[in-house]
């Protein structure tokens, strides 16, 4: 039995290890349209409250209320596609991304304006509605872990190595996450040199030991570095180029 429950640990972790997290999507060109396309796994936006919207952008003096709101850009387009695909975000009937809210103002501030806007919508938003609905994860100014079960069994949350959960609240986490230089200062060229290995493989195991997969933001960002970073365990694979990283790993 021991050896069976390893045997599919290790089939979870094959699975989560190809995973593609695109990076500031919104900054792109075709928000949303381009990391679909390229089969993203976690697509990521930075939200802002303003003037009672929420607002997708990098620095606070980009919130722009007028045309970059979160419905704009990414929930009614989310929702009109489902409508097109018959319950699904894609014709690919294996898809189903996570979406990825970095909040940049108070949790307690944002969470009032965005409950409604998924609960409208729970079957493009919610996966205990529909299987195939895209996941919602918050990072950035988080709940406490202690709050997360607290939280619509809809949402689920971006852990940190630091952080320790029970077994309950580890279901809601959906990977972890942590900055890359604060374990290596590797550059991304040639091989990872054997400190920063040693240092990084820690963390992963932590996050695994979890039960979640690992990613690292503040990452090179460079084929070499795609290869030897899967290479080394770890699960997500943080980019600003999510087709060539797509290509190049999965």
């Amino acid at each position: 039995m021991i050896r069976l429950i390893c045997f599919f640990c290790f089939l979870s972790h094959c699975a989560a290890a190809q995973q593609v997290f695109a990076h500031n999507d919104y900054e792109k060109p075709q928000p949303l349209t381009q990391a679909l396309a390229a089969k993203a796994d976690f697509i990521e936006a930075d939200i802002y409250l303003r003037n009672g919207k929420l607002v997708v952008a990098h620095m606070p003096q980009e919130a722009d209320t007028a045309t970059r709101t979160l419905e704009n850009l990414y929930l009614m387009p989310i929702v009109a596609l489902f409508e097109t695909n018959k319950g699904r975000i894609s014709t690919d009937r294996r898809y189903a991304p996570s979406l990825v809210f970095d909040i940049k103002d108070k949790i307690e501030d944002v969470l009032p304006k965005l409950l409604p806007l998924l609960e409208n919508n729970l079957v493009a938003f919610s996966r205990s509605v529909s299987p195939m609905a895209v996941r919602i994860i918050i990072t950035g100014n988080r709940p406490r872990p202690e709050f997360y079960l607290d939280q619509p069994t809809y949402l689920f949350f971006d852990g940190r190595p630091s952080e320790l959960y029970d077994e309950e609240t580890a279901k809601r986490v959906a990977l972890i996450s942590d900055n890359f230089r604060s374990y290596a200062r590797w550059d991304g060229t040639g091989d990872i040199p054997e400190d920063d290995k040693a240092k990084l493989k820690r963390i992963i195991k932590r996050a695994h030991d979890t039960g979640c997969p690992m990613r690292f933001w503040n990452a090179p960002d460079t084929p070499n570095a795609w290869k030897k970073l899967y290479k080394l365990g770890i699960d997500v694979i943080n980019t600003d180029k999510v087709a060539e990283c797509v290509a190049a790993i999965k």
